[in-house]
């Protein structure tokens, strides 16, 4: 019975063991695993993002240059519009040399059509009738066209320019039409971003219909519940996780193209991006699993000598009249000890672990470009000050006129805008106070055991310090602030919030650069 009772003693001490050693190992498998799957999405879905308003901005240079050919060439053919050998000359040459357009066609004030070229379009003395050219003819401005079936058969994009004499007579014009189910100029210049691992780019117009796609049977198709391109034909720039239309989960990124109210989206499937991620666990799952069999042998070994001891106090205490029982209970003794440091040991590892894990939860609430806390961390300092019933101020801040620095010195510049905004905050914080980066150029600052004065009064000096900085090569920024307090400015925490921002929209209307503390009442 001694020796079942020291079997069954010996399995549950392999069982508790097993359990300490294998769950703090699953739990941080698996955190690690979320961790860098969540990060592996946001970078692909960040990078196609900025690949995609790239390829936007070089789509419309590209159509802005196309546009001056096409109004150079007009300004040739003043003079000229009567004689067909110099049209067709003209229009030959502004093929050949863009080679922007799959063809060009001129017609005159009633849309006869007076040269084009490749000659091969036989269109020469026909009168256009499309909704492109009419409106040309009407409106006598330059023409991007919505996508449209030709007189010739073909599925085009016209680009026309009016030919007017100095006088401002007009004389017709001249049309550059973009062949979209043949090789054009969309296929230069984004077909060569088409990857082998299911990437790719393709374009919209404003009415959400397709017209350039690697798989040029796509070209024509109107798409209406994809999100990304919803926002696109909208005229957004953005980031979505979207399905395509062969029910794909894609990480896309896609940005307009101002010239036209096209859209461009560069998409990535979401396997693609965790494959590697994937193929990274398993392989350290199977280079930890022969560790994992040597520890189970040990811990066998183990768990059959920790139950020793024990069987040697119970024969102990069954004979203290023996000789030799203080030595054996001495004995006993000194491997207790061996256990005591071997706890140590133990806890020594899990604060090692905890200390892992809290700085993935460090990270997961840092916003990657301020260092600063992110939303997360925001809603679980606020939760954390409102269970406390700890009274608290915040002060909402965003950069004035932050869109013309993005649009006049380029995201990088207003990247290093936002890292000194945040250098700036962190120099005014006292200890406790947690400042936030809540979205693109907003900022909000939490200041425990803080009035709304006072508040109001660090909220000066970061101004009044943002305010006289250089920030090369944007030079000097400023920013609105807006301060509210809690419970004064409302029992709910949420109300709060709203009041600060409500007293930052007030700083904007009152001409920025300022600090509010109160909305004034207008009569």
């Amino acid at each position: 019975m001694a020796s079942l009772a020291t079997l069954d003693l010996r399995k549950l001490i392999l069982a508790l063991t097993l359990l300490g050693a294998l769950v703090p190992f699953a739990n941080t498998f698996y955190a690690s695993y979320e961790v860098q799957r969540q990060q592996l999405m946001d970078n692909t879905l960040e990078s196609n993002y900025a690949y995609a308003n790239k390829l936007a901005s070089s789509t419309d240079e590209f159509i802005r240059s196309a546009q001056l050919q096409l109004s150079y060439t007009a300004q040739l053919l003043v003079g000229h519009m009567g004689d067909a050998r110099r049209l067709g000359e003209e229009a030959t040459r502004l093929r050949l040399m863009s080679r922007s357009f799959n063809s060009i066609t001129i017609f005159d004030d009633t849309g006869k059509v007076l040269a084009t070229s490749p000659e091969t379009l036989k269109l020469q003395g026909r009168m256009l009738d499309s909704d492109a050219v009419r409106a040309t003819l009407r409106t006598r401005q330059p023409l991007i066209s919505q996508p449209f079936l030709s007189v010739s058969g073909n599925f085009i994009v016209l680009m026309a320019w009016p030919v007017t004499t100095p006088e401002g007579e007009f004389l017709g014009a001249i049309g550059g039409a973009i062949y979209l189910q043949r090789e054009n100029f969309l296929d230069h210049l984004l077909g060569q971003h088409f990857y082998q691992d299911g990437s790719y780019l393709y374009v919209v117009d404003g009415n959400k219909q397709i017209i350039y796609h690697p798989d040029s049977a796509r070209v024509g198709v109107v798409v209406l519940d994809n999100a990304a391109i919803n926002e696109v034909a909208g005229g957004h720039s953005g980031r979505a996780l979207v399905v395509n239309s062969k029910g794909v989960d894609m990480l896309a990124g896609y940005a307009p193209v101002p010239a036209t109210g096209w859209g461009i989206i560069a998409q990535r499937p979401r396997e693609a991006t965790l494959a590697p991620l994937t193929s990274l666990m398993r392989t350290v799952l199977h280079k930890t699993l022969p560790l994992a069999l040597a520890t189970l042998l040990v811990l066998w070994w183990s768990a059959r000598h920790i139950s020793r001891p024990l069987r040697l106090l119970a024969e102990g205490a069954r004979a203290m009249d023996r000789p030799g029982t203080a030595h054996r209970i001495q004995s006993v003794r000194s491997w207790y000890f061996e256990s005591h440091e071997l706890k140590k040991a133990l806890v020594l590892g899990i604060g090692l672990l905890q200390k892992s894990i809290a700085k993935l939860r460090e990270d997961v609430g840092t916003d990657p470009l301020t260092r600063l806390g992110n939303r997360r961390q925001l809603q679980a300092t606020l939760q954390a000050l409102e269970a406390a019933a700890t009274p608290f101020a915040v002060v909402s801040l965003d950069i004035d006129h932050f869109k013309t620095v993005n649009d006049g010195h380029g995201h990088d510049a207003g990247d290093r805008v936002l890292q000194q905004l945040a250098a700036h905050m962190r120099a005014v914080a006292r200890t406790g106070d947690v400042p936030c980066r809540v979205g693109g150029e907003e900022f909000l600052m939490v200041l425990p055991a803080t009035t709304a004065s006072g508040a109001a009064q660090l909220a000066e000096r970061l101004r009044r310090q943002v305010a006289a900085v250089d920030t090369p090569p944007v030079g000097r920024i400023t920013v609105s602030l807006g301060v509210a307090a809690w419970p004064a400015d409302g029992t709910a925490v949420a109300d709060v919030l709203k009041q600060a921002d409500e007293r930052l929209y007030a700083a904007k209307r009152a001409g920025r650069n300022r600090v509010v503390l109160e909305v004034p009442v207008t009569s």
